[in-house]
């Protein structure tokens, strides 16, 4: 947590504010958010240089720079990406300030803070040309099934008729990027598919309610914002609570009825010690 559509949610919120704006000055406190290289490093790489771009691969968030290089935000557990004006009190926690100044279009300047009470995240500036050194992880991703093109037959190349149960293939970021521990719970439930099932036992009729369950998830919680969950760590850029949870099917609702089936209750098993949510009436 953060997964895919908090990260796109955040990403496109910051894309109107950022792009076209000249990074002016950078402060950085807490060393662990640029444990990848150094504070004076990510001070370096951005100061002066313009922000041309953005994009998102799975929970990746990069910023495009007129000097070649990349931003790289990583959020993990607690990262936020939030948008304040200058000088505006900032909260506990907070490691990274960018300083942006006018927009062309005669926006005012902004700061974008990195904010991180469990200082899980990270930033780097790299070298998109030397990714497989500097950001070896990234270049590693697998597919993204909103930034790439994503088919039926797409998906079933990637689970290539594996032997791990489906739950742990999926949160495998070299497999499929961006989903985490709600939307494959969210996706193996919608497309009716235990999470204990091996991807080899998955028939035809199932790869099809998987790819379906997973486009259209994903693209219901971005336009909700994403989902907070009740400790209120994800917000998007204006630190706003997302409201994807709100139609969680079983994420976070162990012992409720199921809203499919109304039959069982949801149920919550720990799978390789990550908790699973699941309905054993619609999901045998």
């Amino acid at each position: 947590m953060p997964e895919l559509p908090e990260v796109e949610t955040v990403r496109r919120g910051l894309h109107d504010v950022v792009v076209d704006r000249t990074v002016e000055r950078v402060e950085v406190g807490r060393e662990r958010t640029v444990r990848r290289t150094s504070k004076l490093a990510l001070i370096d790489g951005l100061t002066g240089t313009t922000i041309v771009g953005t994009g998102r691969r799975g929970k990746y968030m990069t910023m495009m720079l007129d000097s070649g290089d990349v931003l790289m935000v990583h959020l993990r557990m607690s990262g936020q990406m939030l948008v304040a004006q200058p000088d505006a009190a900032r909260p506990a926690h907070t490691h990274v300030v960018m300083h942006l100044g006018n927009h062309p279009d005669g926006r005012s300047a902004v700061e974008v803070w990195f904010v991180d009470p469990r200082t899980f995240g990270e930033m780097v500036v790299f070298d998109p040309a030397n990714v497989a050194v500097e950001l070896p992880e990234y270049g590693r991703l697998g597919i993204d099934p909103i930034a790439d093109p994503f088919t039926v037959a797409d998906l079933r190349t990637v689970l290539g008729g594996r032997k791990r149960q489906m739950k742990a293939l999926l949160l495998d970021q070299h497999v499929i990027a961006g989903l985490g521990n709600i939307y494959t719970d969210e996706c193996l439930h919608a497309a009716r598919i235990h999470p204990f099932r091996t991807a080899e036992s998955l028939k035809p009729a199932e790869l099809q309610r998987l790819h379906a369950a997973i486009v259209r998830i994903l693209n219901e919680a971005i336009d909700a914002g994403g989902s907070s969950l009740g400790d209120g760590q994800y917000v998007n850029m204006m630190g706003e609570l997302g409201s994807y949870q709100n139609d969680h099917g079983v994420y976070g609702r162990a012992g409720l009825a199921c809203h499919v089936c109304g039959k069982a209750d949801v149920k919550r098993v720990m799978l390789n010690g990550r908790s699973t949510h699941f309905c054993p009436q619609c999901q045998r």
